[in-house]
C-alpha cells in the first residue's frame, strides 16, 4: 500500500509559490499564516478548494490573487514524480504484487494527477482521501482500502513518508514503514537485487 505525495510525487506548495512570491521569508509567512495545512487539510477531506479560496480571500483580499493560485496553479505544487519511489513501485507490481494506494489528494485534484503520471494506473487498486470525505491519519481511512479491496491487515504493507500515518497504519493491524526510500521495503520483502 502506496502513499503518493512523498513516495511517488513531489508534492509542495513551496515549488508554486517559490514562483509567486521572491522573498523566501515572505513566502513561508504567506504559508504559515494565510494558506495554511490547517486551511488546506480540509481540500483533503473533500472541500471544494475553490470555495474555501473564495471564503480566505474575503479574509485576506490582499492575497487574493496568491490565494487563488492555489485553486488555478495548483498541479505546479508538483515538481515530478520521485524517481526511486516509481522504481520502487514499478519492481513490485512487475514481481507480481498487487499495489494499492491510499493518498491524501483532493478529489478535483487526483484525476488530473492521474492523467499527468502514468505510473499512477499500475495500481491494482485505490483510496483517495477527497473522495472519501476521510483523510490519513484517520483509521476510517485504512479501514476502507482494507475492506474494500479485502486485504488482511496482517499481510498489507504500508509505505508513508509521514510519521503519523505510518503509526496509524500499524494501530489498525499493517506493517508500516516510514519512507526513506526504497531499500528498506525491497529487503524487507526479500526483492533486494544483488
Amino acid at each position: 500500500m502506496f502513499d503518493v505525495g512523498g513516495v511517488l510525487l513531489d508534492w509542495d506548495p513551496r515549488h508554486l509559490y517559490r514562483k509567486l512570491i521572491p522573498d523566501p521569508l515572505e513566502m513561508e509567512w504567506f504559508l504559515a499564516i494565510v494558506c495554511t495545512w490547517l486551511w488546506h487539510d480540509p481540500h483533503d477531506r473533500g472541500a471544494v478548494t475553490a470555495q474555501s479560496c473564495a471564503v480566505l480571500t474575503r479574509r485576506w483580499p490582499a492575497y487574493a490573487g496568491l490565494i487563488w493560485a492555489w485553486c488555478e496553479r495548483g498541479e505546479e505544487m508538483v515538481a515530478g514524480p520521485l524517481d526511486d519511489g516509481v522504481a520502487l513501485l514499478r519492481q513490485l507490481v512487475d514481481s507480481g504484487l498487487a499495489c494499492y494506494a491510499l493518498t491524501n489528494m483532493e478529489a478535483e485534484t487526483y484525476p488530473k494527477r492521474r492523467r499527468r503520471y502514468e505510473f499512477l494506473s499500475w495500481f491494482a487498486g485505490r483510496v483517495v482521501s477527497g473522495f472519501e470525505g476521510v483523510a490519513k491519519p484517520d483509521p476510517q481511512i485504512y479501514e476502507v482500502l482494507l475492506g474494500r479491496f479485502d486485504l488482511d491487515s496482517e499481510t498489507t504493507l504500508f509505505i508513508d513518508d509521514r510519521e503519523a500515518n505510518v503509526v496509524a497504519a500499524a494501530r489498525v493491524g499493517m506493517e508500516a514503514y516510514l519512507y526513506i526510500g526504497p531499500e528498506p521495503v525491497l529487503a524487507r520483502l526479500g526483492l533486494v537485487k544483488g
